[in-house]
């Protein structure tokens, strides 16, 4: 069974016209404009809105890195990234319009005179096209760069229009050094006026989450203790570190994933209901959550280090075999968790969550698994075709929501077996989805800071984490402990399993 949604086919510049105003006139200054970030996800972000109109008719957009090269030499690198990485076909013409506001300005950020070059040309771009001082400052660097350029931003700010800072993960270390980077950041900017990323919050599944529970009057009424029997949520990925020892090995699983993508999934299942959908209202709830949990037990937490073994049918090499990885590396890259949200709605319901790098395939899901019906009729002849009801809300990479219900199998008898009840956005809509960073740049340009986290929510995310990582150097587990392509330690298993329950094999 599918649901269906008759719609016409989508036209990149009609698409999500209606429904948002235009931003204000803009400078937006990209800190890191030679790396990846930018080449990858910003400018195509940006071409995107161009290609729809979502842009003003008046910004400017100023690439900064160390890398010498001009105005002409960036639009040619940037033209190249599009061309590369965009959800859209490449069209001339668009490009033609974005290109002509993209300025470069090379400089070592760290040198007073490359300050004063860069203020002269936002100003000089400022006073050309009648921006109003309408500041965007994008930090895609190192975070051990963040100090010299945000302390130069902050003193150099003027009263003309307003100023937004968007930085990227990862916020902090741990909750002493993310305590620390609030301080910084709150010295120079308002809290209104920070956009921590995590692009996790961009996709529109994760965004849908927050539609499915509250614009449907049959699930919110079901969505607690009383009906649910458990959640599981699945954040796995089959590609390897990428070249990343550098982050990874100070990093691991738990502070690359668990920190940040993998609780704000559990908080946007498990909040209650805001009382508007303003930025504030929804964070608060969130906060809630996170608040309201508990540091596991050691006995409820498991971690992993991939070994040698077959990913769709290649063979990889094992963690402590990565380019940059000490041979006797003791950095987890899968960790899974037993927790619980302590509060009315959740008590005594388990959150399984897992996440982990070499698994058997990418897949990121929110599964919530209700209670079985309390006297089914005809138990003996469903077997073993009939499971609970599942609602499975596929985040990536195949978008979508899944319902699993019980059935009558056509002929004679009572023979009941499991259906789906199946929502694709692809085939829903008939468009293609838009890429996380489109929607947190237009966020970011109309001053939205509601799918961007928020100071304390940032920390209490390190409390929970900084709990669970003390409690690890007690032990040394035998790593590695599974073998690349599988979907994790055998403990991982074992967690589900003492409490009679199993991990969904999607």
């Amino acid at each position: 069974m599918a649901v269906e949604t008759e719609q016409p086919a989508a036209n990149p510049l009609e698409e999500g016209l209606v429904l948002r105003r235009t931003p204000d006139p803009f400078a937006l200054v990209i800190f890191g404009a030679s790396g990846d970030l930018t080449h990858k996800k910003l400018m195509p972000a940006l071409y995107a809105l161009m290609m729809r109109r979502l842009l003003p008719a008046r910004f400017a957009i100023i690439g900064v890195a160390r890398t010498d090269g001009d105005d002409d030499s960036f639009r040619a690198d940037m033209k190249d990234a599009v061309q590369k990485h965009a959800r859209d076909e490449f069209r001339q013409d668009i490009w033609d319009e974005l290109a002509a506001s993209l300025h470069y300005v090379p400089t070592d950020f760290a040198d007073p005179g490359g300050e004063d070059a860069l203020a002269a040309r936002v100003a000089e771009l400022d006073e050309e096209h009648a921006l109003g001082g309408n500041r965007v400052y994008y930090l895609a660097v190192p975070p051990s760069a963040f100090p010299t350029i945000v302390e130069a931003l902050g003193t150099r700010r003027t009263a003309k229009g307003w100023t937004r800072l968007i930085v990227e993960k990862p916020f902090g270390h741990d909750l002493e050094s993310a305590r620390a980077l609030n301080t910084m950041l709150l010295e120079h900017f308002e809290e209104k006026e920070i956009f921590r990323i995590d692009h996790y919050l961009g996709k529109e599944t994760v965004q849908n989450m927050l539609a499915l529970r509250f614009a449907n009057g049959i699930f919110e009424p079901i969505w607690n203790r009383q009906f649910i029997d458990h959640v599981q949520i699945t954040v796995a990925e089959s590609i390897g570190i990428e070249g990343r020892a550098g982050y990874y090995e100070s990093a691991g699983a738990i502070r690359d994933i668990f920190q940040n993508h993998l609780l704000q999934l559990l908080a946007l299942t498990a909040m209650e209901p805001p009382i508007d959908f303003t930025a504030e209202s929804v964070r608060n709830e969130k906060v809630k959550v996170l608040r309201s949990m508990h540091t596991p037990g050691p006995k409820s937490v498991v971690r992993g280090q991939y070994g040698r073994g077959f990913v769709e049918g290649v063979e990889v090499p094992a963690y402590r075999e990565e380019e940059g990885v000490a041979p006797d590396s003791m950095t987890e890259t899968y960790v899974a968790a037993k927790l619980f949200v302590d509060n009315w709605r959740w008590a005594d319901t388990p959150f399984y969550v897992r996440m982990g790098k070499r698994l058997a395939r990418r897949e990121t899901t929110i599964a919530i698994q209700f209670k079985r019906a309390p006297h089914p009729p005809f138990e003996e002849t469903a077997a073993e075709g009939l499971r609970p009801n599942v609602l499975l809300v596929h985040v990536q990479p195949d978008e979508g929501v899944s319902l699993a219900i019980g059935a009558k199998v056509p002929g004679q008898g009572m023979t009941i077996r499991t259906v789906h009840m199946d929502f694709v956005y692809g085939g829903a809509f008939r468009t293609a989805m838009p890429e996380a960073y489109e929607r947190l740049i237009l966020d970011t340009l109309l001053g939205d800071g509601t799918l961007f986290t928020r100071a304390d929510e940032v920390e209490e995310q390190w409390l929970l984490v900084d709990a669970i990582v003390s409690a690890w150097t007690r032990d040394r587990p035998g790593f590695p402990n599974y073998a690349a392509g599988t979907w994790g330690p055998p403990s991982a298993d074992d967690l589900l399993h003492r409490d009679g329950r199993s991990w969904r094999r999607h």
